[in-house]
């Protein structure tokens, strides 16, 4: 089982970067939420959108799209929907649905308790968003 860390408080690109981890690279995957100021390195754990991480925002990329192309996944629905996630987490024109897919991922940061819900309520999104953008 692997385990990958990430910043709390986990709002679109962290939630769909743990989906798209979790559905098509790792299944086993677990998910480890800490402060902005803890040092991904001390931790045995696979960072992703934190200072330092492999998977973080690169070369004008969200971590959503940088994971889809480390793993050859980034063609298709994935295509679209990271144009959706990138558009949302950068607040950049682009995706029609944008705000709309923004509002809904704002209620779920601003709405849960905890990271694990936050996650939990994110997939579900994710699995609906993917299907709309043509995924099976």
């Amino acid at each position: 089982m692997s385990r990958y860390v990430t910043r709390e408080r986990v709002h679109i690109d962290r939630i769909a970067t743990a989906w798209a981890i979790k559905r098509f690279v790792d299944p086993s995957a677990t998910f480890v939420f800490v402060q902005r100021e803890r040092d991904p390195a001390a931790l045995d754990a696979t960072p992703f959108d934190m200072r330092g991480g492999e998977l973080s925002h690169r070369d004008g990329k969200v971590t959503f799209e940088v994971l889809l192309e480390k793993h050859g996944l980034l063609s298709g629905a994935m295509a679209r929907m990271a144009e959706i996630i990138h558009a949302v987490d950068t607040q950049e024109d682009g995706a029609p649905e944008s705000k709309g897919v923004r509002a809904v991922f704002d209620g779920i940061r601003d709405g849960l308790a905890t990271d694990v819900e936050r996650l939990d309520a994110g997939f579900k999104i994710c699995d609906a968003l993917y299907a709309y953008c043509g995924g099976r």
